[in-house]
């Protein structure tokens, strides 16, 4: 323990470079909190990798330091700090204290003084300091006890380490650095002395400062750029240096009352790091600390545990789950509950009477697998009311289950409960539940699923949370749950449920259904306060779980051979790409490694440098090709079409044949509800919505979406879906009576905004227009048009001030937009759904400016996706009672895809088209286009 090396964060390094490194974060009231969450990661990693040291982090203290006597213009090009960056230094200071850590502020000095004079009194005593610093300076103090780490990194540099960076050791990196001087610090240097000269000169002399003017005559000599004229400039520019050395030099004895003795964490302030955790809302790390808590604390009292019992429903309780019982229903702890494992008959027909008789049933399952279309039931678990809970297993097969009752029996015994309409229930995320249950041995189609706490969750605030139940439970029960992970365990050697132990998996189920009603009773509560929001709930998000159920169960015919040849012909295409890419490089290297193509691009073949990774590499990132490939360099071209092709062949073609289900022949992707932030649905499984449609290549992947003999696709799409509902908030007339008169609005724009008359728009002005009505729904600058369109800035801010000008409707419904965003924090859509907007009245102008750009989007996107649901909702009704051989298989966007019999498409488009148009009233007409075909790509 004593050997362990002496542990020394730069803190004000890591917090610069993490608030300039790592995306932005904020909690929901606007408090920035990146930075403080990108140092405290790397501390809690350093203290892994050096468990037993004794380790204090260092901050610069407030004021001036004795640099500043010595050089008034010392760091004076250093910009004042960033106030979304000061707001986070006081938390980060009070998180590294509640932590346990040593922290050190010294006035007068910086924190490289600090860390100085810590490491060399610990190294004069033979000691092993590791420095934690991002700062080229700190190299100065590299010597056979000091290493310095950048966890950011992972660089390491000792003696050794630092000659391969610098070029020189570490006893001439402060002459290195007065040489050169440091733009970031104001430290002057010698003017026209770089990284290069610096170095050159340093080696060639074979010493510092000092050995350097006492051998003046030698520089013209060196192998130097410019060296002839060498010895003017370093005899003209002498004290400068002197003086730059002096500022680069960390000082090394500092008073300081610590020694190094002083510097062994303590133990951490859980109250404190409770209350910091909330406030800056790092939801993991406060379930992981309340888990930790609840670990420490002593074991409860037996009665108080969950228990596996075979014991009847009604049996005497002990005082302690009495108590439970006396709580209000929504403080109920799991910890404090009586959750049951059924085992016997008689239990389970106790909790069947009871179910029968409650008004609400919270329910869930636990089965073999995440995909809904191949799990099996392992057991079922329910919950009337708060604290109480039944867990009944029904499949569990490992060596040793107790007997468990018959799984088919107990699901016609729960059958017509489940699926009687009139018996309201509960769910976390049911249509998962539903779709089980109906493929189950014993079918059941659940009916009366009245509430899901899921989407109680997302209708509440989208943004406020992901919407899973541990972190529900954490942010509305303030109850850390058990997590299948603690369970089963992780990686390659995680057991399935029906793996898992009855003494482990009873109260794990139990409590699934337990929190599932305390979170309704909570979360409902909430939503009732604002009733639209309710409405949103009970008139949109919930009728549809069902109808999303039967599109998944239902699925989509794929042809496979179809696909297999689209993969061949893909896979030649990309040994084509891949061979004009080393002609073009003039080499053959790994296309998907950053490293080697980064190499490629910028050291080879010179193009330029548009943006850096956070390690300060040169980005090749897709954003970075496509910008280079716009400037039509070759390489980044061949590049883009590979990862394209690369992209579709490993998404689609490869993988679409892999996800037939065996049992039904089709493909079941999965439809989310609660995940884009706007309402708008997303699928994954596979994921249908980023099959892209402009493309020959994305098309040929629709065109093995196929009807089965005998039926045809017919896909029906909402036509320019948002920029009607654009029309309808902005009230203008311009637009209004584009839509009413069925004129071509992109036409209508581009005469309106390149002064011609409709019937001569181009059909380039027409594209131009298009990409204008579609940019500004989307705020986009007169930058981002000029590049999609093609012309410079100024004639794309042209075009924006004569669509303003033509349109003054839009820029009214915009501005006002922004102001209601502003003053209440929110917007909404035509049917009352609310996006929540945290980085509204952020500090930091490029996050408001993305707030407000989707304060703006979001009435339009999230209203066009109410529109679509109600058609859903209102389509899945109708079919039923139209006598048509038609179902739902897709939704896409804007569009419904249908399996239609050959003869009856006339009728269902006679039904269907009406049916999709009234889900709205709006002040223009909505024009829902539908097409046939064999295919989905033929309909589309």
């Amino acid at each position: 323990m004593s050997n362990a090396p002496l542990v020394l964060v730069d803190g004000s390094s890591y917090l610069y470079r993490a608030f300039h490194a790592l995306p932005p974060l904020a909690t929901s009231k606007g408090l920035q909190t990146g930075a403080v969450k990108g140092v405290l990661n790397m501390l809690k990693s350093l203290r892994k990798q050096y468990p037993h040291s004794p380790f204090a982090v260092v901050f610069d203290a407030k004021g001036g330091t004795f640099r500043d006597a010595m050089f008034a213009e010392y760091k004076a090009n250093r910009p004042p700090m960033p106030d979304e960056l000061r707001g986070q230094v006081e938390p980060l200071h009070a998180a590294v204290r509640a932590l346990g850590y040593p922290l050190l502020c010294v006035e007068g000095v910086e924190a490289d003084d600090v860390i100085g004079t810590l490491a060399r009194q610990t190294a004069a005593l033979g000691r092993d300091v590791v420095i934690s610093t991002g700062d080229k300076d700190m190299a100065q103090l590299v010597c056979q006890h000091v290493t310095l780490v950048n966890t950011m990194t992972g660089s390491v540099y000792d003696i050794e380490g630092v000659k391969t960076k610098f070029g020189v050791g570490p006893e001439l990196i402060i002459d290195y650095l007065a040489l050169m001087g440091d733009k970031v610090d104001n430290i002057p240097g010698v003017p026209g002395v770089g990284e290069k000269t610096a170095l050159g000169l340093l080696v060639g002399v074979g010493g510092g400062l000092d050995v350097l003017y006492a051998n003046l005559d030698k520089v013209p000599e060196l192998p130097i750029r410019g060296a002839k004229t060498l010895p003017a400039k370093l005899a003209e520019h002498k004290d400068m240096a002197f003086l730059s050395y002096q500022l680069a030099t960390i000082k090394l004895d500092v008073e300081l009352n610590v020694g190094v003795d002083d510097l062994h964490p303590g133990e951490p302030d859980r109250e404190a790091l409770t209350t910091l955790y909330t406030e800056l809302e790092f939801r993991s790390w406060l379930d992981e600390l309340q888990r930790e808590q609840a670990r420490s604390k002593p074991a409860p009292k037996a009665a108080a545990k969950p228990v596996v019992s075979s014991g009847g429903l009604f049996d005497e309780p002990e005082p302690a789950a009495t108590e439970v019982e006396e709580q209000p229903q929504e403080q109920a702890a799991a910890s404090e509950s009586r959750y049951e494992t059924v085992l016997e008959q008689a239990q389970f027909d106790a909790w069947l009477q009871k179910l029968e008789q409650a008004e609400l049933i919270a329910f869930d399952t636990e089965t073999t697998s995440l995909d809904p279309q191949q799990a099996q039931v392992v057991g079922v678990s329910f919950a009337v009311s708060a604290g109480e809970a039944a867990y009944v297993p029904l499949a569990h097969s490992y060596m040793g289950v107790p007997a468990q009752l018959d799984r088919d029996a107990v699901l016609r015994a729960l059958k017509p409960l489940l699926e009687d309409p009139a018996k309201a229930k509960v769910g976390q995320h049911a249509k998962y539940d539903m779709n089980v249950l109906a493929n189950a041995s014993t079918p059941i189609l659940v009916q009366g699923v009245a509430f899901d706490t899921m989407l109680e969750s997302y209708v509440l605030d989208s943004t406020a949370t992901r919407h899973d139940m541990d972190s529900l439970a954490l942010k509305y029960l303030d109850h850390s749950t058990i997590r299948f992970e603690d369970i089963a365990g992780k990686g390659a050697k995680q057991l399935t449920f029906d793996q898992i132990a009855l003494e482990q998996a009873g109260p794990y189920a139990a409590e699934d259904a337990d929190v599932t009603l305390r979170l309704h009773q909570t979360l409902w509560a909430k939503l009732q306060e604002t009733p639209t929001l309710a409405k949103v709930l009970q008139e949109i998000e919930m009728p549809l779980v069902p109808v999303l159920a039967r599109i998944e169960r239902q699925g989509a015919l794929v042809d496979a051979k179809l696909l297999g040849q689209h993969s061949v012909e893909l896979g030649e295409r990309l040994v084509e790409l891949e061979r004009q890419a080393f002609a073009i490089a003039g080499e053959e290297f790994n296309l998907g490694s950053p490293k080697q193509l980064g190499a490629i691009l910028y050291e080879k073949l010179g193009l330029p440098i548009i943006s850096k990774t956070a390690t300060g590499q040169a980005s090749t990132a897709e954003a970075v090709l496509a910008e280079l490939a716009e400037q039509d360099y070759e390489l980044p071209k061949v590049l883009m079409q590979y990862r394209s092709l690369s992209k579709l062949k490993s998404t689609y073609t490869d993988r679409l044949p892999e996800q037939i289900n065996p049992r039904t022949g089709r493909i079941h992707t999965s439809y989310h509800q609660a995940v884009a932030a706007t309402g708008r649905l997303s699928s994954t499984d596979p994921n249908l919505q980023n099959i892209p449609i402009r493309t020959a290549e994305g098309r040929r992947i629709r065109q093995a979406f196929i009807a089965p003999k005998g039926y045809k696709l017919l896909a029906a799409d909402y036509s320019q879906i948002e920029l009607r509902i654009m029309a309808h908030l902005a009230k203008d007339e311009s637009l209004l009576d584009a839509f009413r008169h069925g004129r071509d609005v992109h036409r209508a724009t581009a005469a309106e905004v390149f002064g011609v008359a409709l019937d001569e728009v181009s059909n380039d002005q027409r594209r131009s227009a298009k990409a204008i009505n579609f940019g500004l729904i989307y705020g986009m600058s007169a930058f981002g048009l000029a590049k999609q369109i093609g012309c410079d800035r100024k004639q794309a801010q042209a075009y924006i001030d004569v669509y303003f000008h033509r349109y003054p409707g839009v820029l009214a419904y915009m501005e006002r937009t922004r102001e209601q965003a502003s003053q209440q924090g929110y917007v909404e859509t035509l049917f009352g759904r609310r996006l929540y907007l945290p980085d509204i009245h952020a500090k930091n102008p490029s996050l408001r400016k993305g707030a407000e750009r989707t304060a703006i989007n979001a009435p339009m996107q999230g209203t066009a996706a109410d529109i679509m649901k109600r058609a859903m909702i209102a389509v899945d009704a109708w079919l039923p009672q139209s006598g048509l051989d038609a179902k739902v298989i897709l939704q896409v966007h804007d569009e419904l895809v249908l399996e239609v019999r050959e003869d009856q498409i006339d009728a269902l488009k006679a039904g269907l088209l009406p049916l999709m148009s009234g889900a709205a009233e709006l002040d223009v007409p909505l024009l829902v286009e539908a097409g046939v075909g064999n295919n989905w790509d033929e309909a589309h």
